[in-house]
């Protein structure tokens, strides 16, 4: 609150500045400024709303609430994407703040999709409790399309994701279009003969022309264990290729590096979900993460491009700011 000496100022405007100098930045009470000021006490009240007034004093509020909005910008600023930051207390388990984020993402889908539209939907943890939480929003001529197949050697995978795909379906009035194959083929040469079949080249064809795709990252590393790597989908022969290979994440069944590369990622080549190249052709990309053991498979997603709308809680989003895009 200094003022230059040049600059002129009212009798009135300096008892002003002087008792807002006491008050704001000596905590002097009123009665100790008014004695100080030979006034009183009420007529310091008058110079202080005077200084508030004019401008001489500015109050701001720092309100805790404000903090996930503050994570949206710099995120957005950061890694180009919009953000939808959950405020999680930092003491929960991940298993109750996977919840609080699966639930709002539920409750915002509703937003982005609508009639006439076609939405993606991987399967897993994440997607299930997202599923479980979803608001009813009628539309016509929608559909849901499953992003990749769920069978493995235990099971065929089809209860499992048909109870997602039927809860998606059901909230929004929409058809379900199931992907029934392997997650993750043995032989990539069994994969290339059975996408010519036209009863699995349909449902590609469908991927590939997706208005909207929701989907977690699946993890390693997360507290939460992800489906795919719990479930019988993986075995230890392929988590070494992939150790190896430098995964960090996946999108339905797709994976990845920390720098976003997937080149040369032998397990790709047998995997049942679209191409990351198909993945970044839909305009609008949903993922939705949550704990701060996924900060590096989320990392590696933005840095891929797979994200364009990004929901996660306020912890990860503090971590994720903070650490920054990999080439800053």
């Amino acid at each position: 609150m200094s003022v230059p000496e040049s600059f002129s100022l009212s009798g009135k405007t300096r008892d002003a500045l002087t008792a807002a100098q006491l008050y704001y930045l000596q905590d002097l009470t009123m009665d100790a400024i008014a004695a100080e000021l030979h006034t009183s006490r009420s007529s310091v009240s008058r110079l202080l709303g005077h200084a508030r007034e004019t401008g001489l004093v500015e109050i701001q509020v720092r309100s805790p609430l404000d903090a996930p909005r503050q994570l949206e910008n710099d995120i957005r600023q950061q890694f180009g994407v919009v953000a939808h930051v959950v405020s999680v207390p930092d003491q929960i388990s991940d298993v109750d703040r996977l919840d609080r984020v699966a639930l709002y993402a539920a409750r915002i889908l509703g937003g982005f999709f609508d009639s006439n539209m076609s939405m993606g939907v991987a399967w897993g943890s994440t997607m299930s409790a997202v599923s479980r939480n979803l608001s009813s929003k009628p539309t016509h001529n929608s559909l849901i399309v499953q992003l990749n197949g769920a069978a493995n050697p235990r099971t065929t995978g089809i209860a499992y994701a048909s109870e997602i795909l039927q809860r998606f379906g059901a909230a929004f009035g929409a058809a379900i279009q199931q992907f029934p194959v392997p997650a993750v083929f043995d032989d990539p040469n069994t994969k290339t003969a059975m996408w010519r079949e036209r009863s699995v080249s349909r449902v590609v064809e469908r991927q590939n022309a997706l208005d909207i795709a929701v989907f977690g990252l699946g993890s390693t590393y997360s507290d939460v264990p992800s489906h795919l790597y719990v479930a019988g989908y993986i075995d230890d022969a392929d988590l070494a290729v992939m150790r190896e290979d430098g995964v960090v994440g996946d999108v339905a069944t797709v994976f990845y590096r920390e720098d976003g590369s997937s080149d040369n990622i032998a397990l790709n080549s047998r995997s049942s979900g679209p191409s990351l190249d198909v993945l970044r052709g839909i305009s609008r990309r949903v993922g939705v993460v949550s704990g701060a053991g996924k900060l590096r498979t989320l990392r590696g997603a933005l840095a891929a491009g797979l994200i364009t709308d990004l929901i996660v809680d306020a912890g990860t989003a503090r971590r994720l700011v903070d650490q920054g895009p990999l080439d800053a």
